[in-house]
């Protein structure tokens, strides 16, 4: 890989802000390079620049990783497919709240914090959580998915004339 495909491997590795000098580091490349590299990429809004402890630092761009992600899973998936795994997450998220007797994520979060609870039960429980957050995001994803479906598969497919419907 080239420096710059070394730091674009990085940033994609992120998931909190980084000072540059660190992406450098990381990428094996020059601090030039990284720098260079990065304002290419927030041009592009694949990073957006921010500050750690003083320093410059960049982060992924999140509104371009959640479009990514559903175009992703658009692309993957057709929207009978992607209607089968919203009821599947529901039915997740709903053997959940039957399993704990709670009916959200936050009650679940109230009961551990108020309950005596060992800490095997707090271990279990903070399993549960991560489960049950990863099972929200993804149930945010394919909602997200089904609203764009048509937009984005229109807008994906070559088209025969030349004028657009957005102009």
């Amino acid at each position: 890989m080239s420096g710059r495909e070394r730091v674009r491997h990085v940033v994609e590795l992120l998931d909190e802000p980084v000072p540059v000098q660190e992406i450098a580091d990381r990428a094996d490349v020059s601090r030039a390079t990284a720098d260079d590299e990065l304002q290419r990429l927030q041009s592009d809004d694949w990073v957006t620049e921010t500050t750690v402890d003083g320093a410059k630092a960049y982060d992924l761009n999140p509104v371009r990783m959640l479009f990514d992600e559903v175009t992703d899973l658009i692309d993957a998936h057709s929207r009978d497919e992607l209607e089968r795994q919203l009821v599947e997450l529901k039915e997740e998220q709903e053997a959940l709240t039957a399993e704990y007797d709670v009916s959200s994520l936050e009650e679940f979060r109230e009961q551990l914090a108020e309950e005596d609870l060992s800490a095997a039960d707090v271990r279990e429980r903070r399993n549960v959580i991560s489960t049950w957050e990863a099972i929200n995001t993804e149930l945010g994803l394919v909602k997200h998915a089904l609203h764009l479906y048509g937009d984005v598969v229109e807008l994906s497919s070559p088209r025969t004339d030349s004028s657009s419907t957005l102009a």
